[in-house]
């Protein structure tokens, strides 16, 4: 990538971060105060994300391998555009308004534009698809562990519904590709339409490409498209142990399971509101939300989110900082 786009990401993500610090909704002594209370957990906390950042990255890898023995890029520096990735996308509105293209820019020069943008759309297909699997085998936990009224039996209900229609429509998209069908159905939305087309028309035979090699890794790299589903499920268990830790500042009355619904709770709730920069309103909802259907104290809710909270604007900074390290040793 040219250094003036990646300075341009690194801009947009730091005023983000600034944004954020100023507008932090609670006295600077007093969140210092409830971190000097968590202590050695607060470190945990941050910590187990090095491992989920790994998971993830390992997932990203067995897709941009697809099967070969030898890739023009190596793990670390995945990793480390993992990391990035996620910043960006924790700092901007819509998610994916940042760390996507700011990952496809990188790899471009030593993949080819059409091979870094199928692994990186195949990433993003795989990281919302492992949501979903969690959020189904939550919901199920929750009916075996739990002795759901009726308004949590509706509700489990509709999320069982649309997880698995979901998965449906995944797999289809898996075995045939989705890009050029996806556009064609945007094509037909008022406003949104006219780009749509532009945007098939121009790049037609460029995106036929990216949708045989999405169906490529899951046909013909059958192993390497469950190696990643695994490794990018289990970063989605794993995120529980942040709440468990968390959770263990407050009391030691909670477990690993409880850890696992709360978090499958808040991550549907506030995936529900994608839109809102690092989810804010949102994130606070599904932990209130989350905690009382547990019948646990809903300011372990509050806390949990505000740590939550804290450990994100440390990884953001981080993935800010890696965008400016090891470019000159990885350029191709």
């Amino acid at each position: 990538m040219k250094p003036l786009y990646r300075n341009i990401f690194f801009i947009l993500g730091a005023v983000a971060v600034v944004i954020m610090l100023l507008t932090f909704d609670m006295d600077y002594a007093e969140l210092w105060a409830h971190i000097r209370r968590a202590g050695w957990w607060f470190v945990a906390v941050v910590g187990v994300w090095v491992v989920i950042y790994f998971f993830n990255a390992v997932s990203w890898y067995f897709i941009i391998k697809n099967g070969e023995k030898h890739v023009p890029v190596s793990l670390g520096r995945v990793y480390k555009l993992t990391i990035s990735g996620f910043a960006l996308n924790y700092a901007t509105p819509c998610g994916l308004m940042g760390g996507e293209p700011y990952r496809i820019m990188e790899l471009s020069p030593v993949l080819g534009s059409s091979r870094a943008t199928s692994s990186v759309i195949l990433y993003v297909m795989m990281h919302v698809f492992s949501h979903i699997c969690f959020w189904l085998a939550s919901a199920i936990l929750f009916i075996i562990m739990y002795k759901p009224d009726t308004t949590m039996w509706i509700l489990l209900a509709a999320v069982i519904a649309f997880c698995l229609l979901a998965i449906y429509f995944f797999a289809k998209g898996y075995k045939h590709g989705m890009i050029v069908k996806t556009l064609r159905v945007l094509g037909r939305i008022p406003w949104l339409g006219k780009y749509a087309r532009k945007l098939l028309e121009s790049k037609h035979d460029k995106l036929l490409q990216i949708d045989s090699q999405i169906a490529e890794l899951h046909s013909q790299h059958s192993a390497s498209f469950y190696a990643s589903f695994l490794f990018e499920f289990c970063a989605r268990v794993l995120t529980a142990l942040e709440i468990y830790f968390i959770l263990r500042i407050l009391t030691s009355d909670v477990n690993f399971f409880d850890c696992v619904l709360i978090m499958a709770f808040t991550s549907l709730f506030g995936n529900i509101f994608f839109f809102s920069p690092m989810q804010l309103g949102a994130r606070e909802g599904g932990f209130a939300l989350s905690v009382s259907a547990l019948s646990i104290s809903g300011a372990y809710g509050v806390y949990t989110s505000l740590i939550t909270r804290v450990r994100e604007v440390i990884w953001i900074i981080i993935g800010l900082a890696l965008m400016k390290i090891g470019n000159k040793r990885n350029a191709p």
